[in-house]
């Protein structure tokens, strides 16, 4: 049975996205080895899994400027090609520099998925099945994450660390090369030869302006608890619940999976629950708060506490896809590629920000008040939204009041 356009192009972006998480947390795997055999220190190595991010992080904008200028494809063919050679000539590196300038490499690869992708998405999906593409995106992604470290660490233990990682980066050409042979299912949105200057003025005033402002905190809030729950849950139910660390660890994994599952389901409902997605967001968002809050201040046994951690990871999930949704809706289609390289940025600088000081509060005996601050940064979250929904509908209001 054939598959449907729309399939494909979940397939291919999906595959895309996929391959860019996949390659992050195929690094360090490889920390050890890498100490041993180039003779450095461990700060060393870990410098480039934090180039590679930085990387990321810092060009998605500019990024977003050429794929809303040139168009998606060319930018995330060659984004994919560069991010999987580089990872596959790490296997031939003799120094350690040589990994390091790779890593940088693969991080420019790296900075193109997000705004192109989504630059794609908005283009080449019809709207009544965006919300389900988006959460299939971001479950790709996920999946990634979750496969870095057991895919790498198995491949090295069967093949060596040279081959495993020159699998993988040959691996991802492939799948630019499946790019490449189906692109033209990939519509950017627009053509970028008969681009309008948008009315609303310049790309630059529409990273600038509140709206777009206020998502950027949002997301950079929500990853930041996130990255809160990933750091240091296990730590928490260990030294507060006193709970083992293998029990402490399938808490976390449950969280995880919630995750996970949740942003597919929150595709479905976000396709389903168009006019209610600001509701969507504020429901789940503070579901999840009343959950973990309960799990910090109640004394529960081992397995309700791993049944609520996935069902907060679950409603966190849910709310992602609305979330993403709704920036979709704020932004015309030719200014996709920038806003999302904008404001998807957020995530790794918020991933960045939570650790040391979380860590700080334990180290001064204050385990117990990581996940309260964890919710306390959710419902901050949910102020930037609803203050960025607010701030789009007044600017489309004005907008429309102009045209008229």
């Amino acid at each position: 049975m054939a598959l449907s356009r729309t399939t494909r192009v979940n397939l291919l972006i999906g595959t895309g996205h996929f391959l860019s998480h996949f390659y992050v947390l195929c690094l360090p795997p490889m920390f050890l080895i890498w100490q041993r055999q180039f003779h450095v220190t461990f700060a060393q190595v870990g410098l480039s899994v934090a180039l590679l991010s930085g990387t990321t992080a810092l060009l998605q904008t500019p990024v977003g400027f050429l794929v809303d200028k040139h168009g998606a494809r060319r930018f995330l063919i060659g984004g994919a090609f560069l991010m999987s050679v580089s990872i596959a000539m790490m296997g031939f590196a003799t120094h350690f520099w040589q990994i390091l300038v790779l890593a940088v490499l693969s991080g420019i690869g790296n900075s193109v998925i997000h705004p192109a992708d989504y630059a794609i998405l908005a283009g080449s999906i019809q709207p009544d099945r965006m919300g389900r593409a988006f959460g299939l995106h971001t479950f790709a992604g996920n999946l990634g994450f979750a496969a870095g470290a057991p895919g790498i660490a198995f491949l090295t233990l069967a093949l060596g660390w040279r081959e495993a990682l020159s699998i993988v980066g040959f691996t991802g050409v492939l799948a630019v090369g499946a790019i490449i042979l189906q692109s033209r299912i990939l519509v950017e949105g627009v053509d970028p030869k008969k681009k309008k200057a948008h009315s609303g003025g310049s790309g630059r005033a529409l990273l600038l302006s509140r709206p777009m402002l206020m998502f950027f905190v949002f997301y950079m809030l929500g990853a930041m608890a996130s990255a809160g729950v990933q750091s240091w849950l296990i730590t928490v139910l260990h030294t507060v619940k006193g709970m083992d660390i293998a029990t402490a660890s399938g808490a976390l994994t449950a969280f995880m999976v919630g995750t996970t599952g949740g942003v597919l389901i929150g595709g479905w409902v976000a396709d389903g629950w168009k006019q209610h997605l600001m509701s969507l967001v504020v429901g789940m968002t503070l579901i999840a708060v009343a959950l973990l809050l309960a799990v910090n201040l109640l004394s529960l046994p081992v397995a309700a506490t791993i049944a609520l951690m996935m069902a907060a990871g679950l409603t966190i999930g849910i709310s992602r896809t609305p979330r993403d949704v709704m920036l979709k809706d704020t932004v015309p289609a030719s200014e996709m590629g920038k806003v999302f390289g904008f404001v998807s940025s957020g995530l790794p600088l918020g991933s960045a920000l939570t650790p040391v000081p979380f860590g700080f509060l334990i180290d001064r005996g204050h385990p117990e008040l990581v996940l309260a601050l964890v919710a306390t940064l959710l419902l901050a979250s949910l102020v930037c939204a609803m203050a960025a929904r607010a701030s789009a509908r007044r600017h489309a209001a004005m907008l429309a009041e102009a045209a008229d």
